[in-house]
């Protein structure tokens, strides 16, 4: 299970026509362990935390792509916004240090850090559809927020990247309430 730490959530599946291989793959948040059903209890926790941790170093190695962004901004466009925010290109990028992303309307293109890149999925998820809801609502009006929090991880996600921000003494913009799209 899943804690407010970090871990991921951890699936065990034992198989009585595996006898001596372990492995494991990441669906979704979970990561699901397959073993012998005739292991130990104890060989099974010592599997499982080293098949944890080569998954996660491998995702730690392996950044996400541009490609990987354009679907993941489509399916969430569909999700929660209707279909109606569509971009014509998505893709990370390395010099922003003030904001975790930015849209331009104009355009239609979207840019997100590179420093989300090993930040939870449904963070990724957050400023994602904060960056497609600018598609539809050009400023952070009452309207454009009715749009993010059509997300439904929106207000945790925020608090995760508050949190950051504090954990790493980045100051707030100056002025009002800051914007969850700004590097707080």
């Amino acid at each position: 299970m899943s804690s407010s730490t970090g871990t991921p959530a951890v699936e065990v599946r034992r198989s009585r026509r595996r006898r001596r291989t372990v492995s494991a793959y990441r669906d979704g948040e979970c990561i699901v362990v397959l073993i012998p059903a005739t292991m130990s209890k104890r060989d099974e926790a010592t599997w499982v935390a080293d098949m944890v941790a080569r998954i996660e170093r491998q995702e730690r190695r392996k950044p996400r792509s541009d490609d990987d962004l354009v679907a993941r901004a489509a399916r969430l466009n569909d999700l929660y916004l209707g279909g109606l925010a569509v971009p014509a290109s998505v893709r990370w990028v390395t010099n922003q240090s003030a904001r975790w992303g930015s849209c331009t309307p104009g355009d239609r293109t979207i840019r997100l850090s590179d420093r989300l890149q090993k930040m939870p999925d449904w963070v990724v998820d957050y400023v994602m559809v904060h960056e497609l809801a600018h598609l539809l609502e050009a400023g952070h009006t009452p309207e454009f927020w009715a749009w993010v929090d059509r997300y439904p991880k929106a207000d945790k996600a925020k608090g995760y990247l508050e949190g950051y921000s504090a954990a790493a003494r980045l100051e707030p913009p100056p002025g009002g309430e800051a914007d969850p799209g700004v590097l707080l």
